[in-house]
């Protein structure tokens, strides 16, 4: 009933029977869902009764209609045609199924073929953890900053025999772990084909050389197997001849009876190959066809070919708050920064937008746990802790509390975020539910905080209890906080900036405020800088950052730079919100009280927002703050 969802959900009546209103009304509906549906205990569930929902009323396979999955990755499609799921074979051919594993087993000659799942990954590690699996090739992931229960991961990876990894990083918390080290190819390297959600096949063709020893991952598979005794088998030459096979495969035994079939593209040549354009599949063999549209003739891909429906009775998450841990966090992403930040950690402009992890938590709730406004958080669940920056925002609802997935141990000292995960997963996909983690939260008993412009990350340097570290023009800034007094602040100055003997450390101390501020100096070039305070440090950070590498010769300049704020006639352009022309807070301010007051006119005025667009919502909020203060005092 309207009135059990509206419990369910939290919703109130009037709006659970709106939006079946709505849904009812309105032919033309797309459910757009992403990893919010998957990422839970109960995903697959979640995905079916959307499904459920589109073929119960006809919004399927028709234009402007239908569920439309947007997935966490580039490729996914692709992903799934060649079977990269533990429990797949490759042409969308089902593990399961008798007659599948025996034209797989057919086509490929093999004397055997499995016939039960492999381990999905949560398993998998925990096959690591308890001995089943000795030896283990992770590739192009860091599953000790990703996975649930990291910690565990990782002293899984510490415990094992043999540990292989390919990546195209070699500093990363998952290689600190590894026996052997593969260097693979990066994206603008590699030579092969993604699939986008539309079902289309598009080659992607390098566009760089690989560097050094680097070799592209098929590359390194076909090897090994030939190591193993089977050369003939994974005698591969190129891309194109692994492509031309598994084209092959999507059409043995196929007759229309599965989606996938790309027969059509199975006497490619290398040439033919180096030249393919964009292809929509199906495309069963014989002249290529025109793009289709599944669905649209009431047919699905079942023997009868009639839709299914699956029963979606409602399950809760797999735990629950409790009065240990009343909060309910959630996790997710940040528009700059991608998975576990190894490649977009290295550039300045993506990381001048959110330099450290934080915590967006309710005013409600960091009132009820003593926390206040830019404090640093502990965050704890059974699985462990972190230690993260407090966001006080309306953004997240009482009781719940959302925090990023990217940083992990080359960052900060403690906000690997998934070690606070547990291993619960979805019986059917094996999705981790990293939505729904009851959390406990608490303020840090930090005695002291501190910003710092570096050049370089010392490694022998011992730091405070927190410290988070992001990229910037010529070196580094970082955020620090202590649990414990800095017995000689001169000293940790001077191992923290790399003061050279022959270098100048200004200094400035106030014992009554509890304020400590350096500035180094090689020759007349500021080489870093450190200001510490009892409470978070108010300086002007983007100010401070532009700093760094610069010429001070006269000594005014320099006893103004330890006040933390701009020269006279500087503007400080504030927290960075357009990364792409490195346009701050204060200037989209200013612009908005200089009467731009839209998203467009600000472009126009900063150019802010006007390349990639991610943002276009926070020029708008800013703008919609001013044109209400505008009116408010009007």
């Amino acid at each position: 009933t309207v009135a059990h969802v509206a419990r369910l959900t939290g919703l109130t009546t009037a709006d659970v029977a709106s939006f079946y209103a709505d849904f009812a009304a309105t032919p033309r509906v797309v459910t757009v869902y992403s990893q919010g549906v998957n990422q839970s205990s109960a995903g697959t569930d979640k995905v079916n009764a959307i499904i459920n929902c589109h073929l119960a009323t006809g919004r399927i396979g028709q234009p402007g209609m239908g569920p439309f999955s947007v997935t966490g990755q580039p490729n996914a499609m692709g992903g799934r045609e060649v079977g990269g799921l533990a429990n797949m074979l490759a042409a969308h051919m089902e593990l399961a199924d008798p007659a599948h594993r025996a034209i797989v087993q057919g086509f490929w000659d093999s004397p055997v073929i499995a016939d039960k799942p492999g381990l999905k990954a949560v398993d998998l590690f925990q096959g690591v953890a308890d001995g089943r699996i000795k030896a283990i090739w992770i590739m192009a992931t860091n599953p000790v900053d990703s996975m649930p229960d990291a910690d565990a991961v990782r002293q899984a990876l510490i415990d094992c025999p043999f540990v292989v990894v390919s990546d195209v990083v070699r500093h990363t918390d998952t290689t600190a772990h590894a026996h052997v080290l593969l260097p693979a190819t990066a994206w603008g390297e590699k030579d092969g084909s993604v699939t986008n959600s539309e079902r289309r096949i598009s080659r992607q063709r390098a566009f760089l050389d690989p560097p050094g020893e680097t070799r592209p991952d098929w590359w390194q598979l076909a090897e090994v197997a030939k190591r193993m005794g089977f050369a003939d088998s994974f005698d591969y030459a190129s891309p194109a001849d692994i492509f031309v096979e598994h084209a092959k495969l999507s059409a043995a035994g196929n007759y229309g009876q599965r989606d996938f079939d790309i027969g059509a593209l199975a006497e490619t040549t290398s040439d033919d190959y180096a030249e393919l354009r964009p292809t929509h599949w199906p495309q069963p063999k014989g002249e290529l066809i025109a793009p289709s549209r599944f669905f649209s003739d009431g047919q699905y891909f079942t023997p009868d070919g009639r839709a299914r429906f699956v029963p979606t009775a409602f399950r809760p998450a797999a735990s629950s708050a409790s009065p240990q841990f009343p909060l309910i966090l959630n996790t997710g992403r940040v528009r700059d920064q991608w998975h576990t930040m190894t490649r977009t950690a290295k550039t300045a402009r993506l990381s001048s937008h959110l330099a450290e992890p934080f915590l967006e938590i309710h005013p409600a709730d960091a009132t009820r746990f003593g926390l206040t406004p830019a404090s640093l958080a502990r965050v704890t669940s059974p699985q462990g802790s972190v230690i993260v920056r407090t966001l006080v925002t309306e953004r997240v609802t009482p009781g719940t509390v959302f925090a990023s997935l990217h940083w992990t141990d080359q960052f900060a000292s403690q906000a690997r975020i998934d070690a606070l995960i547990a291993s619960h997963v979805d019986p059917i996909s094996g999705q981790p539910e990293l939505k729904f983690t009851p959390v406990n939260v608490a303020p840090l008993a930090a005695q002291w905080h501190g910003f710092a412009v570096i050049q370089a990350p010392k490694p022998d340097v011992v730091l405070p209890a927190y410290w988070a570290r992001a990229r910037i023009q010529g070196g580094w800034q970082m955020e620090l906080a202590g649990t414990t007094p800095v017995v000689d602040w001169t000293a940790f100055a001077t191992a923290l900036l790399q003061v050279a003997p022959d270098a100048d450390l200004l200094a400035y101390h106030d014992n009554q405020l509890g304020q400590v501020r350096f500035a180094a100096f090689a020759g007349e070039r500021l080489i870093g800088a450190l200001f510490a305070a009892r409470e978070p440090v108010a300086v002007a950070r983007s100010f401070i950052i532009g700093q760094l590498g610069e010429t001070f010769a006269d000594p005014a300049t320099r006893l103004q730079l330890l006040a933390g704020r701009a020269r006279q006639g500087q503007a400080d352009a504030g927290a960075t919100v357009c990364a792409c022309f490195s346009v701050g807070r204060n200037q989209i301010l200013a612009a908005a009280h200089g009467g731009c007051l839209t998203v467009e006119a600000i472009g126009d005025r900063t150019s802010a927002g006007t390349n990639c667009g991610s943002c276009r919502p926070e020029i708008q909020a800013l703008v919609d703050g001013v044109r209400h203060a505008v009116k408010k005092a009007s």
